[in-house]
């Protein structure tokens, strides 16, 4: 049977330097025109295209490649990421009404302190597996949100008003209409995102990463420190978690805690799963497929969920690895033959 992925991966396995080169200039060329097909049979019968492009789909594409790394690279279980985007958003927020630093100062920032959120949950959590992690880490995407919820410094209840835009840039200036700017924003973050974990996946960190994945107590006995790349995959992957918040709050200049509900977690993590857990391309397919489609179909209604939902086990009984699957390495053995 004819499968894209393989078919892709073998493409660009043969492909010399300068080729491979070309394709990801295409790539990215294709990327960036996406906001230009506005008024076309892609618009959403409530909102505007070119406002659904940036949210939900990019911010998903963004959280979506930052949770692959602590599930689909270390194989951990986190049903609170929503935490972590919470972090870098209300940082955001409350830094960027309460002092004169812009967006662009304030990213790092957010960085930083969704980092030290991952670091603290992960010390204790990550000593623990499987259901365990899954109900810590829901715990603590739960305790963030109604902290912020309970905290009048912070806003409480009714969240940040006021949040200022980006400063202008090469004399382009961000308003909250001008939906392309943003994009291309987020489309930079996207590429630096993806050139990190492809980076790390070829180094020690993701070959220890894929050792935990497969098997954490055989990777501790070959003498894998599993626990501490266990907490550079949390720490990562809380890093890009807290940039999309940033990027999230600059756009909407309004965030509550209603923004950060377990929905959000378990929305994230059915990008990962539908996509392919592991693939950098299956995970952003499916991040802009789940991302996108239920505003495609808001014109039924409510029924649009329940459409929603059917598409989800649909996909999961014929592709159960996911659109784009990683890829797997398997080793005949000798005298075997292959094609059996």
């Amino acid at each position: 049977m004819f499968n894209l992925r393989d078919w892709g991966a073998d493409v660009w396995e043969r492909s010399s330097r300068p080729i491979r080169v070309l394709i990801a200039l295409g790539a990215i060329a294709i990327a960036a025109s996406l906001p230009l097909l506005g008024g076309t049979f892609l618009n959403t019968p409530v909102a505007d295209y070119g406002s659904v492009l940036v949210f939900p789909v990019a911010i998903f594409v963004i959280m979506a490649l930052g949770l692959n790394i602590v599930i689909g690279k270390s194989g951990l279980l986190d049903l609170g990421y929503v935490a972590f985007f919470a972090i870098g958003a209300y940082t955001m927020g409350l830094l960027g009404t309460k002092t004169g630093l812009n967006s662009w100062e304030i990213l790092p920032i957010g960085i930083a302190m969704a980092m030290f959120a991952g670091l603290i949950l992960g010390v204790p959590a990550l000593r623990l597996r499987g259901d365990y992690l899954a109900i810590i880490t829901l715990g603590f995407g739960e305790i963030v949100r109604i902290t912020a919820l309970n905290l009048n410094s912070i806003g409480g209840a009714n969240g940040i008003v006021g949040i200022p835009t980006p400063p202008t840039v090469f004399g382009l200036e961000y308003t909250f209409d001008n939906h392309r700017l943003y994009f291309w924003t987020f489309l930079i973050i996207i590429l630096l995102t993806i050139w990190m974990i492809r980076r790390l996946s070829v180094r020690r960190a993701g070959r220890a990463w894929e050792s935990i994945r497969q098997d954490e107590d055989a990777a501790e006995l070959m003498g894998v420190p599993t626990f501490r790349y266990k907490i550079w995959a949390f720490v990562l992957g809380a890093s890009v978690g807290g940039a999309a918040g940033v990027l999230y709050a600059s756009k909407t200049l309004f965030i509550s805690p209603d923004n950060f509900t377990l929905q959000v977690s378990i929305l994230i993590l059915a990008c990962v799963v539908f996509g392919g857990m592991g693939n950098i391309w299956g995970v952003i397919l499916g991040a802009i497929i789940l991302g996108y489609l239920p505003d495609r179909i808001r014109f039924i209604s409510d029924a649009r969920l329940l459409v929603f939902g059917a598409v989800l086990v649909l996909m999961m009984n014929l592709r159960p690895d996911g659109i784009l699957p990683r890829k797997k390495r398997e080793k005949a053995l000798p005298g075997k033959n292959q094609n059996e």
